[in-house]
């Protein structure tokens, strides 16, 4: 790669930090945000595959306690530091510069971009040696709670976070894709900042700002950011997106009736019966079972899953052990070992054709989706003939009852019921059966 080649004429060696230790809360109700599975792969390792392909050969992926067991054993490629008690991004730079010495620095966050800007980063970089650091930014037209950029010329003066709506000092939003020319100015930096607060890194960058020259790259591709459980739906459009070769592993089973067309990607062991329909771009994962008369578009779809009779999935991300029988899914996230009776409905579109709005936390939130079905976490039951209102989440480990109709989210472990047309959630005492006890059944049908 030129960058590579470029890097050794200069005798600099940049690392990569992925920040990757989060706690995801505002992602419920699936599991962090960097296990989720699209289209055979992980978020974390679709990122890695992004900055490698940007020139980025030396990453350390900066974990939590919570997923540094799960982080090492996707990979022994993946070189992990574990962030320690301090939060946000000033702890878990605390935890990984002290491994960079005075070297160069790329901090990376969990939003999607594309991999040439990564690139296009290193370059201008090597190119600047007067430039302590570049950050990405993006020109917006509408507010969004991010950092906002103050600019004199090509200089950053200052980093404004979440200034509120009619109060944004620019029009420059900062893309966590940040170049620092020396970790140890960072590191000392970073601690001297006040220990409280989630801003300690912001704080950290303008207090540099005065001293060091920071510059900007404006970004004008595609930009994904990874914060609520609606927004994987964006990345799994964007990675259906890209133009390849339809892959079909030698041991999948079409029946003469079925319909495969377009980009797809159907791994190993997979069988589709009579009168199915695959239209592209969609994923399916290895053992699945796409029976008959199912639709399945623009949808990746995880392993060991039934996609039973007289289902459609569109523009949906399902997880392993998925089973449907005449289900509609559109447009939502399910999570592992979750089982749809038949009849079953998501809402994905509202009466008005509005925006959709969702619960996070004690907020409402616009997810700025006019089309926006349902998230489900790992472990649920959806019973008979159960309607789904539009942007409603189902807490891992929950039960629906028959003929329930969901208006608003269900917390972990909840049994949800109707009576005298309200809609009622209790205690699910119930433990969720595993998966593997469907494994023979699924192999016998």
């Amino acid at each position: 790669m030129a960058s590579l080649g470029r890097r050794k004429a200069y005798n600099l060696t940049i690392k990569t930090l992925l920040l990757a230790a989060g706690s995801s809360r505002r992602f419920w109700p699936l599991q962090e945000k960097f296990r989720l599975l699209i289209c055979g792969k992980t978020i974390l390792e679709h990122q890695i595959d992004r900055l490698r392909r940007g020139g980025c050969d030396d990453i350390l992926c900066v974990v939590g306690t919570h997923n540094q067991e799960w982080v090492q054993g996707l990979s022994p490629t993946i070189i992990t530091v574990t962030q320690g008690e301090k939060d946000g991004m000033r702890g878990a730079l605390l935890a990984a510069l002290p491994f960079c010495k005075n070297e160069p620095v790329l901090v990376v966050g969990n939003d999607f971009i594309e991999a040439n800007i990564y690139r296009e980063l290193l370059e201008k970089f090597l190119r600047s040696p007067h430039l302590q650091g570049i950050l990405l930014a993006r020109e917006v037209t509408e507010y969004f709670p991010g950092g906002y950029l103050t600019l004199d010329q090509d200089r950053i003066t200052a980093i404004t976070e979440k200034p509120g709506e009619g109060s944004e000092p620019s029009n420059l939003v900062n893309i966590v894709a940040h170049l620092h020319r020396d970790a140890s100015l960072l590191l000392r930096t970073l601690s001297l900042m006040p220990p409280v607060g989630d801003d300690g890194y912001e704080q950290a960058l303008y207090s540099l700002f005065p001293h060091y020259h920071y510059a900007t790259i404006l970004y004008r591709g595609p930009w994904l950011p990874l914060k609520y459980p609606w927004h994987p739906l964006q990345i799994l459009s964007s990675l259906l997106d890209i133009p390849l070769t339809p892959q079909i592993h030698p041991s999948v089973t079409i029946h003469t009736s079925a319909v495969v067309e377009g980009n797809v990607t159907i791994e190993k062991g997979v069988r589709i019966f009579p009168h199915a329909t695959v239209r592209g771009p969609c994923f399916i994962g290895k053992n699945t079972i796409i029976g008959n008369n199912t639709l399945l578009w623009g949808s990746s779809i995880g392993s060991s899953c039934v996609i039973g009779f007289g289902t459609e999935v569109k523009a949906s991300i399902l997880g392993n052990h998925v089973w449907t029988h005449s289900t509609y899914i559109g447009d939502s996230i399910i999570g592992d070992n979750v089982c749809f009776g038949a009849g079953s409905v998501v809402g994905n579109f509202r009466l008005d054709e509005g925006l959709i709005f969702s619960m996070v936390g004690q907020d409402r939130v616009q997810t700025g989706l006019k089309k926006l079905g349902t998230i489900i976490g790992d472990d649920c039951r959806i019973g008979i003939h159960v309607s789904m209102n539009p942007g409603i989440k189902i807490g891992r480990g929950s039960f629906v009852s028959a003929a329930t109709v969901v208006t608003k989210d269900a917390p972990d472990g909840s049994f949800v019921s109707m009576k005298n047309g309200e809609m009622i959630i209790r205690n699910n005492i119930a433990p969720p059966p595993h998966p593997h006890g469907r494994l023979l059944f699924q192999v016998n049908i």
